[in-house]
């Protein structure tokens, strides 16, 4: 009797035992395939993996805006005492707080606590401004400050992950992830999410930048504040460029390879377009932080030249000088200045007037100059913090946190300036008219960069993921 392996041919025909056994795997590969193609399926019209990760895409329909820089104000500046002001605070001032008072972060509560500043009517809108922002209360024209802004968190962790990706649990992809996702990005030599540092990071740390289950290519990269904001960038001494060049090339080779042999991976895809990245950032970085061909007027703009506002100033003038280069998202975060961010339990007013005075100047002449320049109009500009704060006193002179209530403001990139949407109550405590949720704030980003957030999905778990997840509406009142 013939023996009848695999390789040889044999003229009995086969037992249907035989042949099960014969076609196992090839039942696993139909079955590996049709799931490699549910897979792909909620990444369109996104380009496949193979390709360049931070090619230029076109979105969901035209979109007013084409970049984003969000200015963050990590640790929850008071609205009451910023843009929403509160005059029945000073009735009550000193007094016990008149109605229910929420659970808060540490429960000491106070008195009724009114705003230290005065606020002032500006622009042919009249908005009201404290007297905390005297630079940014001339841009009020440009403004669209939602007063009516509520959080799920009131822990700065949970706030701040829920605040830049939708869920108050670590893992998930940033906003500005999922901005290069969707854009890629019209800058060659630049990653197309930046976060510029100043020494300090928001709690949750660099996963409130994360790409999660993205593809790795789309995390942020941060750039810290200093000669030398990326690091191991600069090219080691005593090496000649033909060197290097040789280097690189056997890279690219042994990269090839390997995707040869162990097909597409995600690790390997991100590693090769980082590592090129990288190459061509070794000369544009360089050039990109060198502010010394600004001119004195554009610098004395953002405050470059004096000791209080440098480090946010130069950051205000790099975002723009990154937005013109076409990166999609340019993250700034606040400096340390002895006050634990905006977070002020207590010592609200120095706290609060340092960490204003060190924005307040950059931040106008950032507004001032994308406008000059014609990009304003393309830029959408996003500022606030995680959450807000209590109308009711902690200790004497602080005030804890409030996700009941809370003020954040949007200019350029398609939206209405010189209004204010939503209310809080009559102590700015609660939103009460036209809330407006973390979800509705993304939704509208989304929306202004020209995506419908609901069909911005990735396939991640057996289920088509989103930045909003199933929640969120455009904040349609906002819009030009």
């Amino acid at each position: 009797m013939p023996f009848d392996y695999p390789c040889h041919r044999t003229t009995r025909p086969l037992t249907r035992r035989e042949m099960l056994v014969r076609s196992a795997n090839g039942f696993g590969a139909a079955a590996l395939a049709a799931l490699l193609a549910e897979d792909s399926r909620g990444a369109e019209p996104q380009a496949a993996p193979s390709a360049n990760p931070f090619a230029p895409r076109k979105p969901h329909f035209t979109p007013k805006a084409t970049n984003v820089i969000f200015l963050f104000m990590d640790g929850g500046p008071s609205q009451v005492d910023t843009f929403d002001p509160k005059p029945l605070l000073e009735k009550y001032h000193g007094k016990p707080f008149p109605t229910k008072v929420e659970p808060t972060q540490f429960n000491a509560v106070g008195n009724t606590l009114a705003s230290p500043w005065k606020f002032q009517k500006y622009g042919a809108s009249g908005l009201p401004v404290s007297s905390l922002f005297p630079h940014v209360a001339t841009c009020v024209d440009d403004l669209a400050v939602i007063r009516s802004m509520v959080s799920n968190f009131s822990e700065h962790t949970n706030a701040n992950y829920f605040m830049h990706s939708g869920s108050g649990q670590q893992g998930r992809p940033s906003v500005g992830s999922w901005v290069t996702y969707g854009l890629g990005s019209e800058c060659r030599d630049l990653p197309g999410f930046i976060v510029l540092g100043s020494g300090m990071i928001p709690p949750g740390g660099v996963d409130c930048f994360g790409n999660g289950f993205l593809p790795a290519a789309y995390q942020g990269s941060l750039f810290q504040h200093g000669a030398h904001p990326v690091a191991d960038l600069t090219p080691p001494g005593g090496e000649s460029p033909r060197s290097r060049a040789a280097k690189r090339d056997l890279i690219r080779k042994l990269d090839a390879n390997a995707k040869e042999r162990f097909g597409e991976s995600d690790a390997v895809d991100a590693a090769i377009a980082n590592y090129e990245l990288a190459f061509r950032m070794q000369a544009a970085v360089p050039e990109l932080t060198d502010l010394s061909k600004e001119t004195q007027a554009t610098r004395a703009m953002y405050g470059i030249d004096d000791s209080k506002t440098e480090i946010f100033g130069r950051q205000c003038l790099l975002a723009r000088r990154m937005v013109e280069k076409g990166v999609r998202f340019v993250e700034l975060l606040c400096q340390n200045l002895g006050h634990d961010r905006w977070d002020q339990h207590g010592n609200l007013k120095k706290g609060h007037e340092d960490n204003a005075r060190a924005v307040d100047r950059p931040i106008a002449g950032l507004l001032k100059d994308l406008k000059q320049r014609g990009l304003l109009e393309k830029t959408l500009v996003v500022w606030g913090g995680e959450f807000g704060r209590t109308p009711v006193a902690q200790g004497s002179d602080g005030r804890d946190h409030n996700p009941f209530g809370f003020t954040m403001w949007l200019a350029g990139g398609g939206v209405k300036g010189g209004i204010a949407h939503g209310a809080t109550d009559d102590f700015g405590y609660h939103a009460v008219t036209d809330k407006v949720e973390v979800h509705d704030l993304h939704a509208t980003i989304l929306h202004l960069l020209g995506f419908d957030h609901k069909k911005l999905t990735f396939r991640f778990g057996g289920r088509d993921m989103r930045l909003t997840d199933v929640h969120g509406e455009v904040v349609e009142k906002i819009l030009a």
